[in-house]
């Protein structure tokens, strides 16, 4: 088999580590190789374009399962178009999703950060806010107004907000 890459070379090739290499052929994602009789495993070209195809579609924040689907050998046709299209319509919905997440958590991180400087500033009780309300939810939850739970609670003496 002229122009035949052992498994370091492919992984260089391709800008993966050998780990990799072995753990896409447990999951079939790359096929097995041919082997010599020394038993070294021998790749083609072919497989440095999967490996790199596989590696590209997890930078865009493909699953392994994902990639799978969308692995070449496949036709390009418009079917396969609309299943690449569906997926990624998938991906940015679950992207939206986090981003949505992602906001809220850094609104309640910023108030958070606001409570400790207040604290330090030595316009709050002696002891943390937050700590305080991380170690004791219900407490605060149940005495905050429904409006908003994180103004006018009732929190015990030397803890003020």
């Amino acid at each position: 088999m002229s122009g035949a890459l052992k498994i370091g070379e492919l992984a260089s090739a391709a800008g993966v580590s050998t780990d990799a290499v072995r753990y896409y052929e447990r999951l079939d994602i790359l096929p097995r190789p041919s082997r010599t009789q020394a038993g070294y495993r021998l790749y083609s070209e072919e497989d440095v374009e999967r490996l790199r195809f596989i590696k590209q579609a997890q930078s865009l924040g493909l699953s392994l399962d994902e990639v799978r689907e969308l692995l070449p050998g496949r036709e390009a046709g418009l079917s396969e178009c609309r299943r690449v299209r569906d997926l990624l319509t998938a991906k940015v919905t679950d992207l939206d999703a986090k981003i949505a997440q992602m906001r809220a958590f850094r609104k309640t991180l910023a108030a958070y950060l606001v409570e400790c400087e207040e604290a330090l500033a030595g316009k709050r009780g002696d002891c943390c806010p937050v700590l305080f309300e991380i170690t004791h939810p219900a407490s605060v939850k149940e005495n905050a107004p429904a409006a908003d739970n994180r103004k006018a609670k009732s929190l015990p003496r030397g803890v003020n907000r």
